[in-house]
């Protein structure tokens, strides 16, 4: 587990919006809007997506190892980014714990999804001055 100050996980569990960088078979990225939840004692962020989207076949396309993934965010002169391995996961229980930490985070319920997939992203680093 990564030691993070107060700071910087407070700016985790603020509303904003993110980016998810995922790359296409040709080794170009793919980076789109996502809401993103951290998870900093169990070293995992997540963001819930359609199993049909592009960046959960990405992700899907590199196999149990798991796909090389960042997450980012922005607000004026403070930023975090975290960096590592993504799956994804199908799994309703997990799906609706991703779910939850979603509510949470960005204070509404998203929209039903029976394709609802989340991508868990396995945390090896983190940068930012949040």
């Amino acid at each position: 587990m990564v030691k993070h100050p107060e700071r910087y996980l407070e700016f985790w569990r603020e509303r904003h919006l993110c980016t998810l960088t995922t790359l296409r078979p040709d080794g170009s990225p793919h980076v789109v809007p996502v809401g993103v939840t951290y998870d900093a004692e169990a070293g995992l962020a997540r963001v819930i997506t359609s199993g049909t989207s592009a960046k959960a076949r990405h992700v899907g396309a590199a196999g149990a190892e798991g796909a090389r993934v960042a997450v980012c965010q922005v607000d004026g002169r403070r930023w975090a980014t975290l960096e590592g391995r993504a799956r994804v996961r199908t799994e309703p229980d997990r799906v609706a714990e991703a779910v939850r930490r979603y509510a949470e985070r960005y204070q509404r319920t998203p929209r039903p999804n029976p394709a609802r997939v989340v991508l868990e992203i396995e945390v090896e680093r983190t940068l930012g001055n949040g």
